[in-house]
């Protein structure tokens, strides 16, 4: 049977048996990884909505020259 794992204080807690860098900077690269994962989506949505309506402006312009 799995013991649930307990710590005596925040210190044990943080020191994580000894592995503290290790655990530590595997959360670090796992929070950089999400946060890329959120965030690029988001810059690259705006900027294919902004080329969208800078064609359509164009495009808008080019028919109302050719009238």
């Amino acid at each position: 049977m799995v013991q649930a794992i307990q710590f005596s204080s925040f210190k044990e807690f943080f020191d994580m048996g000894g592995y503290a860098f290790n655990v530590w900077s595997v959360y670090l690269i796992f929070a950089i990884f999400i946060a890329i994962n959120i965030i690029l989506p988001i810059i690259r949505r705006e900027k294919i909505i902004k080329e969208l309506k800078r064609r359509a402006s164009f495009e808008e312009t080019e028919t109302d020259s050719v009238d």
